[in-house]
């Protein structure tokens, strides 16, 4: 990466809402006065990759790897000095992408369970997609942590992938006392955090929920993403005390 500027590639579209999300963030937690204090960065939003969760469970034969390469090709040609991907189920194909990168990568999932850590959280609800929970990402991860990583059983699962698949990528209010009820269950099984493993579940309202029962994958991601192109993060400590340990180290 250059020693100036850092041009910042989103290889996104996985869904877009959760991409232009991300981008928010970015926006509103960089400390600026002024525009060029902000992040300079492009974004690919190539909404018509292949699902990643009926690929990785065999219901699709569609790989979205080669559309993937695609976009992170093209990133590169434009400049980018720094791929992040705001998707937690595209990161099963995080290697393949990886060996193909002229430039560095941030993995989402491998940043937040660091952040668990860092925290010294030792037991974690995984919110996510099936695909996600299926692939076994973050258990992998959690496991190399010292953390345990417990999931939500097959009819909760059935009801985050409603909220996900049903509710959020089609622009329709989600069923938040459904969601609830599962984050409660979670936590009654000693569940110290409840990640949100999925970039569509940080576009839920959580007002009437405990925030701080929750780590927004998302959140972490913007947070790294900051600080790797040398930007001070701003405001993320009203998001989790894991912020407040974080930004006091």
């Amino acid at each position: 990466m250059k020693q100036n500027q850092i041009l910042l590639g989103i290889l996104g579209g996985l869904g877009p809402m959760s991409t232009f999300r991300f981008c928010e963030l970015l926006t509103a937690h960089t400390r600026a006065t002024c525009d060029a204090d902000h992040i300079d960065m492009i974004v690919s939003s190539r909404a018509t990759t292949p699902d990643r969760t009926d690929f990785i469970l065999g219901r699709s034969q569609k790989d979205p790897l080669p559309v993937m390469l695609e976009e992170l090709r093209r990133l590169e040609n434009a400049g980018a000095d720094l791929i992040v991907i705001p998707c937690n189920t595209a990161h099963y194909f995080y290697h393949g992408l990886q060996r193909e990168s002229q430039v560095p990568m941030l993995n989402i999932i491998e940043e937040t369970v660091s952040f668990l850590k860092k925290g010294n959280v030792k037991r974690i609800g995984l919110l996510a997609t099936e695909g996600t929970v299926q692939s076994g990402a973050y258990a992998e991860a959690c496991q190399r942590m010292g953390i345990e990583c417990l999931t939500p059983t097959e009819e909760e699962q059935g009801i985050i992938s409603d909220i996900i698949y049903q509710s959020v990528k089609q622009n329709r209010p989600a069923d938040t006392k459904a969601f609830a009820r599962v984050a409660k269950n979670l936590q009654s099984r000693g569940c110290e955090k409840l990640v949100l493993g999925c970039t569509e579940l940080s576009l839920l309202d959580r007002s009437e929920m405990p925030d701080d029962l929750f780590l927004d994958s998302l959140d972490v991601l913007a947070y790294k993403t900051i600080l790797t192109c040398k930007k001070t993060p701003v405001g993320f400590e009203a998001k989790s005390n894991l912020f407040c340990n974080e930004v006091a180290k």
